[in-house]
């Protein structure tokens, strides 16, 4: 259990847990006195609450009405927050939900803070810090694959891998400890080797995270996709035939398309955020001149270009000047009409009538190696984890290189504190007070 002087836990906070607006919304309070408020708000039946059952009644203030709901009642310790919880199905309009969260903080509630919900469940030791980031990542999560990404992280299989490592660092620590105190215990050679043989392990341990760092940003954050090419190559239209509705305006005349518009499609369990750009082309027009110059700059910022050629037209040649973009895919269109033009390794397609469209999904998913994400795979998406894998991957390897040197014991002590201290920051063992807030201020209100 994390140390609690920091944190206000004494008092009682309510949020919203599911959004005003629809038919239902989730009112939640956690804290000593929950129980307590609810009891002057609440008129049912039952004279006392049980744990983990539903009651049916009406929240009352003044003597008056407000709202028929069901309350349910979760006594401490087996809650989320590991305290009493109180969750109010109410109706999900707006000046109901807001009368009920103003009786409850005028009966002695407080209003929670983003994220305060799960910041107590990680301070009670009810969840690590990887599998309080997952909460977000669960409801952030806009594809499948992220979804079940983010729900193995919650599930905790990240944290025992880590877990793991540490204890595997422990180990090697305590021996060098035992050496330190007692050097005639144990031969330095047989030590040496035996505490390169742990570091070895959690190295390969790391590695393997690691090695799913690039997947991982593709599963959370997508791919960055620019549609590039000549005027009237049919980047519009491939647009459409991507998200399989006419969301762009496309017509003969050419540059039409001057800013960029952006559609997000889901393909095998990832998704691309398409930017649709103007034509490239020299032109005196001010306002086309600067659409030219945002399409070169998402094609320079995008993990995918899809670089669209008229394959009818002998003059729909590939761009110069594509040395700095990132997987060019050439997508040679109007496949339906007689073709003038044969590149190798391009991708033929015919975007008005939607053929070959799969084929560039399946080029897509080639490329970023989605059909190698296997479900139940732990794969690390979060930024900040990667950094600090990095970070220990670092100490472990600078341990192992002071060993093979033949350095003092206590100064490979000190890269094996380093790693320890970075893999800590990622479950929350060894995290300060303003991390902590920092990352739970990106949680929305009521979770």
């Amino acid at each position: 259990m994390k140390s609690l002087d920091k944190f206000n836990m004494d008092d009682t906070i309510v949020g919203v847990s599911a959004p005003t607006g629809g038919s239902i919304s989730i009112i939640r309070m956690s804290g000593s006195n929950a129980l307590d408020i609810l009891g002057r708000v609440f008129a049912c039946k039952e004279k006392t609450f049980e744990s983990h059952r539903v009651y049916y009644g009406w929240i009352e203030a003044g003597g008056q009405r407000l709202d028929e709901v069901l309350a349910t009642v979760m006594l401490a310790p087996r809650t989320f927050t590991r305290q009493d919880v109180v969750e109010i199905n109410c109706h999900g309009g707006a000046v109901v939900v807001g009368k009920i969260l103003n009786l409850l903080v005028a009966e002695g509630a407080r209003l929670a803070e983003a994220g305060e919900f799960t910041k107590r469940a990680f301070l009670a030791g009810r969840i690590d810090l990887s599998r309080a980031e997952a909460v977000m990542d669960i409801i952030g999560a806009r594809s499948d694959l992220a979804h079940k990404t983010a729900v193995s992280q919650l599930s905790g299989h990240l944290f025992a891998l880590l877990n793991s490592c540490a204890d595997n660092l422990l180990s090697q620590l305590a021996r060098i400890e035992m050496a330190i105190d007692y050097p005639d215990h144990e031969e330095a050679e047989i030590l040496s080797v035996d505490i390169k043989a742990g570091l070895d392990g959690v190295l390969g341990q790391i590695d393997r995270l690691l090695a799913t760092a690039a997947q991982g940003r593709v599963i959370r954050e997508g791919i960055k996709t620019a549609i590039v090419g000549l005027p009237n190559a049919g980047k519009s239209s491939l647009l459409n035939a991507l998200v399989g509705n006419e969301r762009a305006i496309v017509t003969h005349v050419a540059g039409t398309t001057r800013d960029v518009l952006r559609e997000t499609i889901d393909i095998g369990g990832v998704f691309l955020t398409l930017a649709d750009t103007a034509g490239l082309r020299d032109t005196d027009d001010i306002v086309e001149s600067q659409g030219v110059a945002r399409s070169l700059k998402e094609a320079a910022e995008a993990d995918l270009v899809l670089l669209v050629v008229d394959g009818s037209c002998e003059s729909g040649q590939p761009l110069e000047g594509q040395g700095s973009w990132r997987n060019v895919i050439t997508v040679v269109n109007k496949s339906d009409l007689p073709q003038k033009v044969d590149i190798t390794g391009a991708v033929r397609v015919s975007a008005k009538n939607s053929q070959g469209i799969d084929a560039l999904k399946a080029r897509i998913k080639e490329i970023f190696a989605v059909n190698q994400i296997e479900y139940g795979q732990e794969i690390v998406t979060n930024a900040r984890h990667i950094a600090l894998l990095g970070s220990a991957k670092q100490s472990v390897a600078d341990a192992i290189n002071a060993v093979d040197a033949g350095e003092f014991i206590d100064m490979v002590a000190i890269d094996i504190g380093s790693a320890l201290a970075a893999l800590g920051e990622i479950t929350g063992a060894s995290v300060d007070e303003d991390l902590i807030n920092r990352i739970f201020s990106e949680f929305c209100l009521g979770k």
